[in-house]
């Protein structure tokens, strides 16, 4: 560890040094755990960071209509439109890369669930569902159940690793919590979990923030910090001695999420992608969600307020939106392409700027909760690897069927518990009834399901389908068909045996 001499050294060539204004007020044991943390910041790179920050934030805001263009129709597959031919084609490779050892799933989760109102990683979140399963548990039984199914169809026995990027704040209760629920049953070897790091929220004009007085003011580095933390923490050589050649990248909070898609793996390996990003149709031109397209020739995510919006409601010869691909963070990334961005590019991801509120200690040592915005948090986004691909594809999926994000507290308008759990129930309903069951209602009444289904709606019967008995609804009608239940209606692995042996 580096002397204070050697720290104060660095904060005084990078114009920090208001940093250890309160020393003398700190205990043996404050300071000893303040120079702790100041040792682990980059000194050297602190200067570019505290006015690259500033500067960012100062910045009007870019405008790309004139630079873009639709990613072209040969580079996109589509769950409604490439044909069932294809569609199986791709599952069946996907499979048997998965049966091979060869595929990976990572999971994004370095964010708390401050805005559910819960002080714990939004993993660990029950959205009410009748079984009470966690975010955890629910991506845990469909590794599980793919891992299965793979192995069933070309008669291996495989496993799919499952890495877990977590942050300072959410790696030891996610931990804790995976070790009280055994692993979910999944072997713990195969839960890689590591650490992204952290860094420091700055002011206006370029000083960085003291959370206490002997307390920098930190936060994670955005889901882009995946990069460095796979070095950091040797996650591509575990990836390179397991076997592991793709990898499937997601965000914690999304319901729905295939773990591993065999379809969408399979979809990117036929074509040979070295980088491939989910996507679904924008619900209307103003929906707040970043798009894929191409930029100066590049692949890229645009952000909703980086376009005008006569060019978000730019419509095709049939209706269409053109600028319609929403990314809702789910990629496929090879272990050579990850090899590639942390060898030559992750220093060249750009830097995104957020505007918070942090807390802070005043000139005379005073706790502070700012009302308003003071301070700068610099993020890198994961998808900022899209313009270093050298073979990009799109996948477009049926958002009812994959996507419904976890981000608000009940009350909010979107992406609540209460809509998460409608998804998952409805999505359920609609697995259920189409391998022959007839659900009932509270009042003894036969469901009917509606021709058509729109992300959020929710059915008046509750029927939840454990990952364990069925990973996207395959292998329910010889359990379920020309059978009626009464709702709620749990499919777990119990019942299904006695279905089974009736």
């Amino acid at each position: 560890m580096p002397s204070l001499e050697q720290v104060k050294k660095g904060l005084d060539s990078a114009g920090q040094s208001h940093i250890l204004r309160f020393w003398t007020a700190l205990t043996e044991e404050e300071r000893g755990t303040f120079l702790q943390e100041l040792a682990q910041l980059d000194l050297a790179g602190l200067k570019e960071h505290c006015e690259g920050a500033a500067k960012a934030a100062a910045s009007p805001p870019v405008s790309l209509d004139r630079h873009i263009q639709p990613v072209p129709p040969e580079s996109i597959g589509s769950v409604r439109k490439s044909g069932s031919a294809c569609l199986t084609q791709w599952e069946n490779e996907g499979l048997l890369q998965i049966s091979k050892n060869r595929v990976g799933v990572l999971l994004l989760a370095g964010g708390q669930g401050t805005r559910l109102g819960v002080p714990y990683p939004k993993g660990m979140y029950d959205v009410g569902l009748p079984s009470g399963k966690t975010l955890y548990q629910i991506q845990a039984e469909r590794i599980h159940k793919i891992q299965e199914l793979a192995g069933s169809k070309y008669g291996s026995q495989c496993i799919v690793p499952w890495y877990i990027m977590t942050s300072e704040f959410t790696l030891a209760p996610t931990e804790k919590f995976f070790k009280e629920n055994n692993y979910f049953g999944l072997e713990p070897s195969n839960i890689i979990m590591f650490e992204q790091r952290m860094i420091p929220a700055v002011t206006f004009d370029g000083k960085v923030i003291l959370q206490g007085k002997g307390k920098l003011a930190m936060a994670p580095d955005g889901n882009g910090g995946l990069y460095q933390a796979l070095e950091d923490n040797k996650v591509l050589e575990d990836m390179k001695e397991r076997g592991v050649e793709y990898l499937h990248v997601y965000c914690v909070d999304n319901i729905l999420v295939k773990m591993a898609d065999p379809v969408f793996v399979g979809f990117c390996v036929s074509k040979g992608a070295d980088c491939g990003a989910k996507v679904v149709e924008k619900a209307y031109p103003a929906e707040p969600v970043g798009v894929v397209c191409i930029v100066r020739g590049v692949s890229q995510v645009v952000e909703y307020s980086e376009i005008k919006s006569e060019t978000a409601e730019l419509r095709g010869p049939a209706g269409e939106l053109v600028y319609s691909a929403g990314n809702i963070c789910n990629h496929f990334l090879t272990r050579s392409f990850l090899l590639e961005v942390s060898d030559k590019f992750k220093h060249q991801l750009k830097q995104h700027v957020a505007i918070k509120k942090v807390p802070f200690v005043d000139a005379y040592g005073n706790q502070v909760k700012p009302t308003k915005a003071n301070g700068i948090k610099m993020e890198k986004f994961v998808f900022d690897v899209f313009p270093f691909s050298s073979n990009f594809v799109l996948f477009e999926v049926i958002r009812e069927d994959e996507f419904s994000p976890l981000k608000n507290a009940d009350g909010a308008a979107t992406d609540t518990p209460t809509t998460a759990r409608s998804s998952l129930l409805a999505q359920h309903c609609r697995w259920a009834t189409a391998a022959g069951a007839t659900l009932l209602d509270e009042h003894g009444k036969a469901y009917a399901p509606p021709r058509s289904w729109s992300a959020g709606d929710s059915p008046p019967v509750q029927c939840e389908i454990s990952p364990l008995v069925s990973y996207f609804g395959e292998g329910l009608e010889q359990l379920l068909k020309e059978r009626t239940f009464a709702t709620p209606f749990v499919l777990d692995e119990k019942m299904a045996k006695e279905l089974q042996d009736q």
